[in-house]
């Protein structure tokens, strides 16, 4: 009988020498978001993590066991054998980093560019190869963060009981459904196992805040940040379980009196792992997240209101099992559940705030409620998946403005369902190829039938050298607010899905000489059907929305990772981006969002990164990290009509460092110093809203 211990060796190759609509948000200032996922984890994935540990510490040894990734078809699959652009991110590293925020690890991935509009908490927008802020679905062990429609902001959203993140680039719809346009984002949460450990984390940090004077903001006092972390993990072979909470606070940017510009978040997870015998195994997660952010500017970046604020919290429960049926058949389910609750408080400043839009709530749920089956079949030279799901999606909000105009309500109270079938082949049908094939069919209540496909090859010629090709296609639904609105803006429930056609080309050499692996892939994508919003549409009963606009996004990304000398290890990434409006808009004026043949905004054409990790001793670390995005076209809403402007390229240095003060074999301390933007470097990530300058921190990590 096979177990699941066999089962992955086959699989990987053992052996072988691989309110939401973000993407048109005309503002930059946060909306409320409060981002859902539902956890799901694999016992295959977790056997196989010490294995990815061994790959990635890179061990002088002369046996290496290949490089896992799940992400990419959802099995346990050599990194040698996958046709996509994947990106692995460790755990370890980022907390080596003091990297404690998902957009933060992202920012200097292969592909990515991350915008966040000032201060901490602000709306933090992710953009995967040239695609809108929602082309990507962000996962929490298998099942998606992000809203109905795609609308996800990375503010809140931390790497506490992270054990490694997958970054896939290139469609990945056939596997994840909607919004997995441009690519995947996987957080894999930790399985406890071994002795019981617990860590306990605090730091403490300080930057130069901004005062309000004359319209404007100048420089300020000092401004303080806080977060602490506690975890707990360990467990047998037949039973393992992982807990953490953080907390963590700021200031803001602004700093009177007069404006709050606070932060906060809490966040808990857990998850509770069995697997009673060889051929089975169940995992139980949930994660709770509660934020407050407190706004003062408006969507121009002057300071404006001295106390709106919005606020959420976000319920996840995943149950996912797993067990064969047979000795090569592998029944799989995952039931999964979250709720957002949160809103806009925006009260009267004071007495004689009368004036204008001077009162503002509202208040929103959004639920996802999905069950999923899927098998692996097993063969001598491959995996087939079949698997099948339905999702029950609901939003119900409501909303309530006074101004000097007169007072307003709206509501919006609607759920769809959802269902979908999808089938994906991956193998290696000769010793140096590997193929991959699959296609989904989707069937939705709003927009009905819809079918994506993508297939790859990867060719091997000899060791070390890695050629691939991989091409498909990627679809994201509507929001429910642009089926559904009613009142002043009205949804259109006739939209089709907006969905894109892509292809890639890529090369990796790996030497054993100095550690050296290099990689390059060149990648077009297409997109159509944009959906686009007008103030004036067509006749006086049209809705507001339409597919109308389409876009393309074509370029190259290059890697290099060396490790010249034991406890040296450098890593480079450039990546060089052209987008283009190929079908414009309504709005044809300068200040268009998508006008004829400009640029998608707040996408650089260059960007630059690198990291240099030393190991001064057993007992010191530290890193150098150099970030350079180039120039990128946003829009100025400082004053009507709206203008087209170019934000400056920037550099950053970083510098973090940490030293172990006391080693044990059951506990150790460890000591932290980290200074963001380490030259003090101004620049903005959106127009009129400046980026936080030269930040330290000081901290601690204990393990007992």
């Amino acid at each position: 009988m096979m177990n699941a211990r066999t089962d992955l060796e086959r699989a990987t190759g053992k052996g072988k020498r691989e309110t939401w609509g973000i993407a048109h948000e005309p503002f930059p200032f946060p909306r409320s978001r409060f981002p859902l996922h539902i956890a799901r984890s694999f016992l295959i994935l977790a056997t196989a993590a010490p294995a990815v540990a061994a790959a990635q510490s890179q061990p002088t040894d002369t046996v290496r066991l290949p490089e896992i990734v799940v992400t990419p078809t959802r099995v346990p699959t050599a990194r040698a054998s996958v046709a996509a652009a994947v990106t692995v991110l460790s755990g370890q590293q980022l907390r080596e980093r003091g990297i404690t925020s998902l957009a933060e690890a992202l920012r200097d991935v292969a592909g990515v560019t991350v915008a966040q509009p000032g201060s901490f908490g602000a709306l933090a927008s992710l953009f995967l190869r040239g695609g809108e802020s929602d082309y990507t679905s962000v996962l929490v062990d298998g099942v998606p963060l992000n809203h109905p429609g795609g609308a996800i902001s990375l503010a809140d959203l931390t790497t506490d009981n992270v054990e490694r993140l997958e970054i896939v680039r290139g469609p990945a719809s056939v596997l994840y459904g909607s919004g997995a346009v441009s690519g995947v984002v996987q957080i894999f949460t930790r399985r406890g196992r071994g002795p019981l450990r617990v860590n306990a984390a605090a730091e403490s940090g300080w930057f130069r805040g901004l005062t309000p004077g004359g319209g404007a903001a100048a420089p300020g006092p000092t401004r303080a940040l806080w977060r602490w972390q506690a975890d707990a993990a360990g467990g047998s072979a037949e039973v393992g379980y992982a807990f953490s909470v953080s907390r963590a606070r700021t200031d803001g940017l602004y700093g009177s009196a007069a404006f709050d510009n606070s932060y906060s978040n809490t966040v808990a997870s857990g998850r509770l792992h069995a697997a009673p015998d060889a051929r089975t195994d169940a995992s139980l997660s949930v994660r709770y997240g509660d934020h407050t952010f407190h706004y003062p500017t408006d969507g121009a970046g002057r300071l404006a209101d001295a106390n709106q604020f919005q606020h959420g919290t976000a319920t996840t429960l995943g149950f996912d099992a797993g067990r064969f049926l047979l000795p090569r058949v592998e029944a799989r389910v995952l039931l999964a559940a979250h709720t957002a609750d949160g809103g806009i408080d925006d009260a009267p400043d004071g007495a004689a705030d009368t004036l204008g839009f001077y009162a503002y709530s509202s208040l929103a749920t959004v639920e996802r409620r999905r069950a999923e089956g899927r098998a692996n079949l097993y063969g001598s030279r491959g995996v087939l998946t079949l698997g099948a799901q339905v999702e029950r999606q609901a939003q119900r909000s409501f909303d309530q403005s006074r101004s000097a105009f007169g007072n307003s309500t709206g509501r919006l109270d609607v759920k769809r369902l959802n269902h979908a079938a999808y089938a994906q082949l991956q193998g290696d049908p000769l010793a140096s190829w590997s193929v991959n094939a699959g296609v989904r069919w989707d069937h939705s209540e709003t927009f009905g039938d819809f079918v994506t496909y993508r297939g790859g090859v990867v060719y091997r010629p000899w060791a070390g050298l890695r050629l691939r090709a991989t091409a498909g296609t990627g679809f994201k639904e509507p929001t429910f607010y642009e089926n559904f609105a009613a009142g002043f803006v009205r949804g259109n429930p006739t939209l089709k899905p907006e969905h894109s056609t892509s292809w890639e080309v890529g090369a990796e050499q790996a030497l054993p000489a100095g550690g050296l692996r290099v990689a390059a892939t060149f990648f077009s994508q297409r997109f159509r059907d944009l959906i686009d919003f007008t103030f004036a549409p067509p006749g006086p009963e049209d809705p507001n929305y339409f597919n109308i606009a389409g876009a393309t996004a074509q370029g190259m990304e290059v890697e290099v990772r060396a490790a010249p000398f034991p406890r040296f290890l450098v890593e480079g990434r450039y990546t060089y981006l052209a987008t283009r409006v190929t079908d414009r808009g309504f709005d044809t004026g300068p200040g268009a969002l998508l006008a004829q043949d400009s640029s998608l905004l707040r996408r650089p054409a260059h960007t630059v990164a690198a990291e240099a990790r030393y190991g001064v001793s057993d007992r010191l670390r530290a890193t150098l990290a150099v970030r350079h995005v180039g120039r990128r076209g946003d829009l100025d809403y400082s004053e009507y009509p709206f203008r087209r402007v170019a934000l400056s390229a920037y550099s950053t240095v970083g510098l973090s460092a940490e030293g172990d003060v006391l080693q044990a074999v059951d506990r150790n301390v460890t000591l932290t110093l980290r200074v963001d933007n380490l030259l003090d470097a101004s620049y903005q990530e959106a127009v009129n809203f400046p980026a936080r300058r030269r930040t330290v921190w000081v901290g601690a990590r204990a393990r007992f």
